[in-house]
């Protein structure tokens, strides 16, 4: 049996081109794609970060306009003559802020914290410069672990901070109790 050879009569070999010509071209129009994509992208945040520009330059004027007003304001109240009632409305208005301590709330709170056997005799909310509340407390109880046991609850509640206890009286006869004058931070949104 004799084998028949392939000849190529052409002057250049036969190559497959087709598929790879094929896939440059689909390459070609999918980066083309992506590229009107960014391009599209691109002009569209640079609208965004224009107008969000001209929004924070106008922004800026209008702060600029009421730190204007405020400083005029201020130095009106400022004058000798409105001192008088600028010192009456600040203590008006310290008078509203500690107004606004809810007692309800005060021993709301504390009844979730006093152990059984402590005694309150008496409290008195203050607010010192920061605008924030402590409790100056007297409590009693007729030994030391359940005003320890108190404290321990007090520090470990969260509209309760830390704890101070300022002096100790011991029992007399007319009162059985020890007392402690105790000092605590109170956590009450106003």
């Amino acid at each position: 049996m004799h084998r028949r050879g392939e000849i190529n009569l052409a002057s250049e070999p036969f190559r497959r081109d087709r598929p790879a010509l094929a896939a440059a071209a689909a390459a070609g129009v999918l980066l083309l794609a992506v590229l009107v994509g960014l391009v599209s992208l691109a002009v569209t945040q640079r609208g965004r970060a224009a107008q969000t520009s001209r929004n924070l330059e106008r922004l800026r004027t209008q702060a600029r306009a009421l730190a204007a007003g405020q400083a005029r304001l201020e130095s009106a109240l400022r004058r000798p003559e409105n001192a008088e009632v600028l010192e009456r409305s600040r203590f008006l208005n310290s008078l509203i802020y500690r107004k606004g301590i809810s007692w309800t709330k005060i021993f709301d709170d504390l009844e979730k914290i006093l152990p059984h056997n402590v005694r309150l005799f008496a409290v008195r909310p203050q607010v010192n410069a920061q605008n924030e509340i402590s409790l100056d407390m007297l409590v009693g109880a007729e030994s030391g672990p359940p005003v320890v046991e108190m404290l321990k609850r007090l520090e470990d509640s969260a509209q309760f901070g830390g704890t101070y206890i300022h002096s100790t009286l011991p029992p007399s006869p007319s009162e059985p109790l020890v007392r402690y004058r105790v000092t605590v931070n109170y956590a009450q949104k106003l």
